[in-house]
């Protein structure tokens, strides 16, 4: 194989296939990430309360958008119904609006909840509570209120607080004061031997109204039509039919009740005048009864039959036109004595008397425009900007009224003038007539006058009884409250989906951010950016003491093999006269310099080549923990005069060519000893004498031992450990090669995972790189649990 530098390879695109391993490798934390956040989800909806959609359909009737049923069709010329609209955009804002929400809660006692607790959720019992609460002022009722209801036997039951504490024994229908409320507890349970313990929610009205009037949602279903849907999501699904419907029916209540105001005061103004008018017509003909007693006269028309009939025109139009003054009259002194608040009596104008400019819209705008005002005022203050316009309006209305009735009145008194100057002239023809003619004729005049208007103002009763009774609500219900089956929240199959994704996010950003932030060396691809040739891999070994063997078939004593094959590139231009010189170095302590130097010497040896072994790291020497070796060495060699170095060379057991040079004590000048002119005489004897010097020298990055002494290597082996130096530490090799410090300097990656590679046929396997290395056995490293787990390599 031969040493590859970054001139010959050049990586520039994006690796998609060691990007897609990378996550591959690691599929067991995709699988513990999915069951995880599956089994997350299942707890989660085994324990969430759903939550159901219930929606109503009504009609809103609107002539704006073709709604408006014409139920009162017989009564048009009443003129009543006919200004009573109202637009769905209106009506929906009625029905959102506080008061119908506040109603709808208050009638079904919504503010109290019942609920069964269990070990981690709480049941809302609603209708299935076998208890029912009945409050003595709702209003009373200023903060939520909290405790708990325990039934045994009979008919007494214990009440309790949060904690369950025993507040007292109490009578079933008994009226109790706690926590500054009253209320009685009614035992709605047939079984009375079921016992229980219910857990009583009591809200105040203003929140619990406040609530449901945020879930509450009106929408038009189409924009051309008046058709209205209504929804709410609720828990409870009879608990949101029954809102609903309720919403429905106070709607409608308070839509008859304002169109029946209208007509109730309408009816009021025409009973208190038909009483009136009864007194004077009675007064009337009791005269007219006294004055033929008084005369005895029975029929004194005879006479004046001519010129009577002459002017029973004159007279009727001049009945006709009293009449309408005086209801005018009537009307004036009505308006002006009214409030603010009150309403307009309608329809009380003959129209042959109407002038045209006071039309019955006007009153009804007028009128519509109280109702408005009173509607707004039970929620507004005085202050309001829109009541003070509201009231500017009325005014302004109110003035127009009058002024239009005082033009009426001025134009009825005219045409009475009229008709009384035709009357008289007609009356000048029957100066002949007796007196008691005439005299009796004014009385019979005054109480034809006092009949009129008592049957117009009994027609206009029944008119006005009848519109109050035929009333129709404001909304048609075309379906009725109805909730889905379907829970809307959670939704299972979402949630389950949202899981899944989770379980594969969540590894993959783990994976993601652990490798961004990783900072060390893994692959030989890590190393292409250097200059530095590279000699391979050496795989991780599961016992990092042991020495190769010679039928040693493992991945590590395969891919040693490698690099001592490639070795001899490197070492091509030394004589074979002499002995080889490699040094072994790294950048930083437990690299595994001390593990490649000891069993590159033990390959080497093994194929038949004379080894020595020289332990030069005398800082921190670690050949003890891989050989038996006595305490003295190369220390003790420098340090005396002894020029016999064979006495401090050992044979390593088992080898008949591997010798080892120790590295002795420690000493406190381990420069000045390694500078001594004796180390290059050692070199010059040990190279006449082995093969091969393996030199295991210390951690360049620390001390300058190695540098020292690096003019008599003939090559240097550096070594980086995978998964334990940092990259940024690679700008030491790379400077120290370009500056040429140490001669035919080349890197050995140490501690890698060949599972990690590609692996195919029978005992082989190839890393990812530039190195490459091959085993020939079946032998393969063994790894815990968690390291596979984390694809983590064992150090």
């Amino acid at each position: 194989m031969q040493v590859e530098e970054k001139n010959n390879y050049q990586e520039s695109q994006f690796d998609l296939k060691r990007f897609i391993y990378t996550y591959l490798s690691r599929w067991s934390w995709f699988v513990i990430g999915v069951l995880i956040c599956l089994s997350c989800a299942f707890i989660y909806l085994r324990y969430k309360i759903p939550s159901y959609n219930a929606s109503a359909i009504i009609l809103v009737k609107d002539d704006k958008k073709g709604g408006m049923v014409a139920e009162l069709a017989a009564l048009s010329e009443m003129d009543l119904m006919g200004n009573i609209k109202s637009t769905v955009d209106n009506e929906i804002e009625i029905i959102k609006s506080r008061t119908i929400t506040e109603s709808a809660v208050k009638d079904l006692n919504l503010n109290i909840r019942y609920q069964l607790e269990g070990r981690v959720k709480t049941v809302d019992l609603y209708n299935d509570s076998p208890i029912n609460i009945i409050l003595n002022n709702e209003e009373a009722v200023k903060s939520t209120k909290r405790f708990k209801v325990e039934y045994l036997s009979g008919n007494d039951y214990f009440l309790l607080d949060e904690e369950e504490n025993k507040l007292g024994k109490y009578k079933f229908g008994e009226p109790v004061t706690h926590d500054n409320i009253t209320f009685t507890v009614i035992n709605k349970s047939s079984n009375d031997n079921s016992s229980f313990k219910i857990s009583v929610k009591i809200e105040p009205l203003s929140s619990i109204t406040s609530d449901f009037k945020s879930k509450l949602k009106v929408e038009l279903i189409s924009e051309r039509t008046s058709v209205v849907q209504l929804s709410i999501v609720d828990p409870v699904k009879a608990r949101a039919e029954d809102f609903l419907n309720k919403v429905i029916e106070n709607y409608n209540a308070d839509a008859v009740k304002d169109k029946s105001l209208v007509f109730k005061n309408t009816a009021d103004f025409i009973d208190a005048r038909l009483k009136i008018i009864s007194a004077e017509l009675g007064d009337v003909e009791r005269k007219g009864e006294q004055y033929k007693i008084e005369n005895k006269v029975t029929d004194i028309t005879s006479e004046g039959g001519l010129f009577l009939q002459n002017a029973s025109e004159f007279q009727k139009l001049f009945i006709e036109a009293e009449t309408q003054l005086r209801v005018v009259e009537s009307l004036i002194d009505y308006v002006e004595e009214s409030s603010i608040n009150d309403l307009i009596p309608a329809n009380v104008l003959s129209s042959t008397a109407m002038d045209p400019s006071l039309t019955p819209s006007l009153i009804a705008e007028y009128n519509d425009l109280v109702l408005k005002r009173n509607r707004l005022s039970k929620g507004a203050t005085d202050e309001n900007k829109r009541l003070s316009k509201i009231d500017a309006q009325l005014e302004s209305l109110r003035e127009n009224v009058l002024a239009n009735l005082e033009r009426l009145k001025n134009t009825l008194l005219i045409r009475r003038k009229d008709l009384a100057v035709q009357q008289s002239r007609l009356d000048s023809k029957i100066a002949e007539i007796p007196t008691q003619e005439k005299e009796y004729k004014s009385i019979a005049r005054q109480q034809n006058l006092k009949e009129a208007l008592f049957v117009y103002l009994l027609q206009k009763r029944e008119e006005t009884a009848i519109s109050l009774a035929s009333t129709a609500p404001n909304a048609k219900i075309i379906d009725s409250a109805l909730a889905s089956n379907i829970p809307v929240s959670p939704k299972r199959n979402i949630i389950f989906m949202a899981a899944f994704l989770m379980g594969l996010i969540l590894p993959f950003g783990v994976i993601y951010i652990k490798d961004l932030l990783d900072t060390k060396i893994h692959t030989a691809k890590d190393l292409s950016h250097l200059t530095v040739p590279y000699l391979g891999d050496v795989s991780s070994t599961d016992n990092s003491n042991e020495l190769i063997s010679l039928n040693s078939r493992s991945n590590t004593a395969e891919s040693l093999r490698i690099v001592r094959t490639n070795l001899e590139f490197i070492l091509g231009q030394v004589p074979q006269s002499i002995g080889k010189t490699i040094f072994i170095t790294s950048t930083i302590p437990k690299e595994g310099k001390t593990f490649i130097s000891v069993n590159l010497a033990s390959t080497i040896a093994m194929s038949g080549k004379k080894v020595i072994l020289l332990g030069m790291d005398i800082r921190n020497p670690k050949l003890d923990e891989y050989l038996d070796l006595p305490p003295k060495g190369l220390s003790n060699f420098l340090s005396t005069n002894d020029t016999a170095l064979n006495n401090y060379i050992v044979r390593v057991p088992g080898f008949e060519s591997f010798d080892v040079l120790p590295p002795g004590i420690i000493p406190p000048n381990p420069a000045e000893l390694l500078m001594s002119d004796k180390v290059g005489d050692m070199f010059a004897e040990l190279k006449k004498e082995y093969d091969y010097l393996i030199v295991d020298t210390a951690p360049v990055s620390l001390v300058t031992d190695t540098v020292v002494i690096a003019k008599y290597a003939n090559a240097v082996v550096y070594v980086a450990r995978a998964n334990h130096l940092d990259k940024q530490m690679l700008t030491v090799p790379e400077s120290l090669y370009r500056d040429k410090k140490l001669p035919n300097m080349a890197i050995v990656l140490n501690d890698t995972d060949h599972k990690k590679g590609y692996g195919y046929g029978y005992g082989y396997g190839y890393g990812y790189g530039y190195g490459y290395g091959y085993g020939y056995g079946p032998e393969v490293k063994k790894r815990s649990f968690f390291d596979k787990l984390f694809g983590r390599n064992k150090e």
